[in-house]
C-alpha cells in the first residue's frame, strides 16, 4: 500500500517538471521570435560599393596584413597592389602614415613606470585614380591603458603586443565600415 502515494507523488513531480520544461521551451521560442522580429542580426562584412581597389600602404605596415586580408575576403572585390594596376582600378586607398606611440602616463614614488598608454594612429583616404576625393584624409585613432611591473616585463611585453593587435583590428574594422559609406563615385 506504501507504493500507491509513492507513485503518485512521483508521476505529480514528473508531470510538474513536464510542464515547466513545456513552458521554458515556449518562452525560448518567443524569445527568438522577439529578436529575430526586432532585426537583430550579427554584424556581415561591408558590402563595399566598388569593385576594384588600389592598395598604397607604408612599406613595414602591421596593419596592412590585416587590411588585405579583409579585402581579400570580400569576394566581389579585386584588390590591386602593382602600380601598373592602378589605372584600371576604380578606387584608391591610400594609407598614408600608421603610427604607434608609447606613452608614460604614471610614476611610482621612486620615478618607476607603473602606467603606460598606447596609442595607434593610422592616416588614410580614399579616392579615384583621377583625384577625385571620396573620402578626403581621415586620421582614426585607438589608445589603450596598460599597467606596468618591472618583475613582469616579459608578460607585460607580450600584453602590448596583443593590445595593438586589437587596436589595429579595431582600425581596419573602422575603415571598411567608412569605405562601405561611400555613396557615389
Amino acid at each position: 500500500m506504501n507504493k500507491a502515494p509513492q507513485l503518485l507523488t512521483r508521476r505529480q513531480s514528473l508531470q510538474t517538471l513536464g510542464r515547466r520544461l513545456a513552458g521554458g521551451v515556449l518562452l525560448s521560442g518567443v524569445a527568438a521570435a522577439g529578436l529575430s522580429g526586432c532585426g537583430f542580426q550579427l554584424r556581415q562584412s561591408a558590402d563595399l560599393p566598388f569593385k576594384s581597389l588600389f592598395l598604397i600602404l607604408p612599406r613595414q605596415s602591421a596593419l596592412g596584413v590585416d587590411l588585405r586580408r579583409h579585402l581579400a575576403s570580400n569576394a566581389n572585390l579585386t584588390v590591386f597592389t602593382e602600380a601598373k594596376d592602378m589605372a584600371a582600378s576604380e578606387v584608391v586607398l591610400d594609407v598614408m602614415s600608421e603610427v604607434r606611440e608609447r606613452v608614460v602616463v604614471g610614476l611610482n614614488a621612486s620615478g618607476q613606470v607603473r602606467e603606460l598608454q598606447l596609442r595607434l594612429k593610422v592616416k588614410f583616404r580614399l579616392r579615384t585614380p583621377h583625384g577625385k576625393n571620396l573620402i578626403p584624409e581621415v586620421e582614426l585613432q585607438q589608445q589603450r591603458d596598460l599597467s606596468f611591473l618591472e618583475s613582469a616585463a616579459l608578460s607585460k611585453e607580450i600584453e602590448e603586443a596583443m593590445m595593438y593587435r586589437d587596436m589595429q583590428v579595431d582600425i581596419v574594422q573602422q575603415m571598411l565600415r567608412r569605405l562601405a559609406a561611400v555613396k557615389s563615385l
